[in-house]
C-alpha cells in the first residue's frame, strides 16, 4: 500500500485553470487513491472496531448522495426525513430503548456522545435552577461527570467539547467493568449537585460491559444523569443470546452508539439516543424566521449539533429494512462466535494467551514477552492475509481482534488463525 505523501504527489500540485471533463475527474481520482486503499471492507479486517457495509446500506448510501437533500426539516424534506423516523422507531425497538426517546443520526460515536452529554448538562443545570442556554457555565454550580477508568477516549473528547473538563475516575475490574462499590463511594463522596455518570457497553479491549442496571440504580437514587457509550455493544440488545449484557440498560437516561461498526451502514453515522426529548431540544435545537419548523414529532435539526445534515438515517433503514429483526440478531451472534472461535484458535497456539473473557467481539491475545507480542503483531501485518491492531492493555502489549464485518465468515477465521500461527511461529 503506497503511503499518504506519495500519493499525494499524485494528486496534488496547482490548482487547474480551467474545467475538467467529469469522467477524467472521477479516473483520476480512482488512480490516485486505490493505490492507498486500506482492505477494511475485508472479511479479514479485524484492526479496531471498524464494520463493513451491507449491500442495502450502501445502494440507500449512493441515493442519499444523488437525491442531495439536506435533511435538516421536516417540511423541507418530508421523504428523507420520513426514512430516518421509520429508522429511529425500528432502532429503539431492536434496542429495547423507551418508545417515547428522541433519536438523532450524527457523525459517529464521537458526536453521538457528545449530544446525549449536551442533553445531561442541560437537564441536571435545569434541575438545580441554572440557566444553561441564557448563562452559559461560567458562574454555574459545580458539575461532576463520573467514569470508569476504561472508558472510551470520545467520551472524555465530548466532556472537553461541552466545557465540562477532565471527569471523575471511578476503578474498573480486570475486565473493564466499572466497580460498583468504588462507584457508590464516589457518588456519596460528592455534593449532592448536578451530576452525570458515564457508563460504558463494550470496553474496546475485552468487550466487557460494566453492570449498567445496578450502576443506574445507584445513580438515579442521587440525582444524577446516566449516559451509556455503546458504540458497538449496544446492539447486543437485539440478541436474545446476549442482551443480558446489558441488563437494565433502558433505565438510563441516554444512549450512544454508531451504526458504522455492529450494524454495518457507511460512514459516517452515529446514533444518539435521549429518553428525555425536552432536554436534547432544548440543548441542541435552535430557532430562526427563515426555517420552516414542524410542530409534531420535531425537526432532525433539533436533535443534531448540524443544521445542514446528510440524512444518515436512510442507510440505516435500508440495513434494518433488508435484515428484518432476526437477521440483527443473527449478525450479532455471528460476529460474537466469530470472535469466540478465533479466541479458541489464537489461544491454542504455543506461547499464546487469550488475557479477556470474550463476552462479544473483542479479543485481546499476548504471546509472553511485550516483545514478543510486538514482533508477533508485526510478522502478521507484514504477512498480509489478515488485520489485527496492536494495542496494550492491562500494562502489557496485546494483539487485539475486533470482530465487526458482517461478511466475516468460517473461513475467514479459519485463514486468520493460520496466518497468527505463522506469525508466532517467526
Amino acid at each position: 500500500m503506497a503511503d499518504a505523501d506519495t500519493l499525494l504527489a499524485k494528486l496534488s500540485g496547482p490548482l487547474p485553470e480551467a474545467p475538467a471533463d467529469p469522467a477524467e475527474v472521477i479516473d483520476m481520482l480512482a488512480d490516485g487513491v486505490e493505490p492507498g486503499l486500506m482492505a477494511m471492507p475485508s472479511g479479514r479486517f479485524f484492526g479496531w472496531v471498524i464494520g463493513g457495509t451491507l449491500p442495502a446500506a450502501l445502494g440507500a448510501d449512493w441515493l442519499t448522495g444523488a437525491w442531495d437533500q439536506n435533511s435538516g426539516m421536516r417540511f423541507a424534506t418530508p421523504g428523507t426525513v420520513a426514512a430516518e423516523e421509520a429508522a429511529a422507531a425500528w432502532v429503539l425497538e431492536l434496542l429495547g430503548l423507551p418508545e417515547r426517546a428522541d433519536v438523532g443520526f450524527v457523525t459517529g460515536a464521537t458526536m453521538a456522545n457528545f449530544t446525549g452529554l449536551a442533553a445531561a448538562r442541560h437537564q441536571v443545570l435545569t434541575n438545580v435552577g441554572w440557566d444553561l442556554e441564557r448563562h452559559g457555565l461560567n458562574g454555574s454550580p459545580p458539575l461532576r461527570v463520573l467514569v470508569g477508568d476504561e472508558r472510551h477516549i470520545t467520551v472524555d473528547l465530548a466532556l472537553r467539547y461541552l466545557g465540562l473538563g477532565a471527569p471523575e475516575v471511578v476503578a474498573s475490574d480486570d475486565q473493564g467493568r466499572i466497580r460498583l462499590d468504588d462507584l457508590g463511594e464516589a457518588l456519596d463522596a460528592g455534593s449532592n449537585g448536578p451530576t452525570i455518570l458515564c457508563l460504558q457497553a463494550g470496553n474496546l479491549h475485552s468487550g466487557a460491559f460494566d453492570p449498567i442496571g445496578a450502576a443506574v440504580e445507584l445513580a438515579h437514587r442521587r440525582g444524577a444523569w446516566v449516559h451509556v457509550d455503546g458504540a458497538f455493544g449496544l446492539w447486543a440488545a437485539a440478541s436474545s443470546r446476549h442482551r443480558d449484557l446489558l441488563d437494565g440498560h433502558a433505565t438510563a437516561d441516554s444512549w450512544a452508539t454508531d451504526a458504522h461498526k455492529t450494524l454495518n451502514v457507511p460512514y459516517d453515522c452515529g446514533v444518539v439516543v435521549v429518553a428525555h426529548p425536552e432536554a436534547l431540544r432544548a440543548a441542541m435545537g435552535s430557532q430562526a424566521s427563515y426555517l420552516v419548523h414542524d410542530e409534531g414529532p420535531g425537526d432532525p435539526l433539533a436533535k443534531v449539533p448540524e443544521l445542514s445534515r446528510r440524512a444518515r438515517g436512510v442507510p440505516v433503514w435500508a440495513a434494518l429494512r433488508s435484515l428484518g429483526r432476526t437477521g440483527v440478531e443473527d449478525l450479532v451472534d455471528r460476529l460474537v462466535r466469530h470472535a469466540q472461535s478465533l479466541a479458541t484458535g489464537i489461544g491454542a497456539i504455543e506461547g499464546a494467551e487469550i488475557l479477556n473473557d470474550v463476552v462479544f467481539t473483542q479479543v485481546c491475545a499476548a504471546f509472553g514477552t511485550d516483545e514478543r507480542t510486538r514482533a508477533v503483531t508485526q510478522r502478521l501485518l507484514a504477512d498480509g492475509t489478515a488485520w489485527m491492531s496492536g494495542s496494550r492493555w492491562c500494562d502489557r502489549d496485546v494483539l487485539r481482534v475486533s470482530v465487526s464485518n458482517w461478511s466475516t465468515d468460517d473461513a475467514d477465521v479459519a485463514r486468520s488463525v493460520d496466518a497468527v500461527r505463522r506469525a508466532a511461529a517467526g
